[in-house]
């Protein structure tokens, strides 16, 4: 099967070489491009792909709130957004999963890196690399921009809460199997529970719950 993607970029040079690296790589292709976020929600409704691969910031409607209406609306399932973010100046990595994003990544990847992360993806594992989801979560939540929403965790279990809080720490499912002395298909099943509990669209959105939780603790003391 093909994975179909929306470029949604407001720079045309990176938006054409993303879309000639897509188009030329066989099992991808791209079906739609998008320069401001109003466009990008326009494009995935209408088109509805597998993935758009969102820039943070653009005109008209940034990334964060294109992203919050694709995911939010009722249409839009089955469409996965892949966020594109610069570490060093965007402060919106947290803001962006909470509204629904999959995953991101950094506009400093490779083009080979890019690519696996589509698949990734599309795929539905959403979370591209746990350690640095976590790297860049923790780091955002330590200034002051914006203070975590306090989740009650009160209807998982302590096994579901050890699970979490091990997501919550980039850990895979074979990481976390080994570590619980469980097998991955139990984990599996540990982590399909607190998803239908937490209302998570996705691994992503865990580890956001185990921040909003206050189950992961960063070395300053704030969650």
């Amino acid at each position: 099967m093909t994975i179909r993607v929306v470029l949604a970029e407001d720079q045309v040079l990176v938006r054409d070489s993303l879309k000639v690296l897509i188009d030329t790589t066989p099992g991808l292709a791209t079906v739609g491009e998008a320069g401001t976020g109003a466009e990008a929600v326009f494009l995935a409704r209408q088109r509805r792909p597998d993935v758009v691969l969102m820039d943070v910031r653009m005109p008209d409607m940034d990334g964060i709130e294109a992203t919050r209406r694709i995911c939010a609306a009722p249409d839009g399932i089955g469409v996965r957004v892949l966020i594109l973010t610069t570490f060093d100046l965007d402060e919106y990595v947290y803001a962006s999963l909470r509204a629904g994003a999959s995953g991101f990544l950094l506009k400093s990847a490779t083009a080979t890196e890019l690519l696996a992360a589509i698949h990734v993806v599309a795929s539905g594992e959403a979370l591209l690399a746990p350690t640095v989801t976590r790297r860049l979560i923790a780091e955002f939540l330590r200034g002051p921009h914006l203070a975590p929403v306090v989740r009650d965790l009160n209807d998982i279990t302590q096994r579901e809460r050890e699970v979490l809080t091990l997501i919550g720490k980039g850990m895979s499912n074979s990481e976390i199997a080994a570590h619980l002395h469980l097998t991955v298909g139990t984990v599996k099943t540990h982590i399909g529970r607190l998803l239908a509990k937490l209302h998570a669209r996705d691994r992503a959105q865990l580890v956001i719950a185990a921040y909003e939780g206050g189950l992961i603790t960063i070395p300053d003391g704030r969650r």
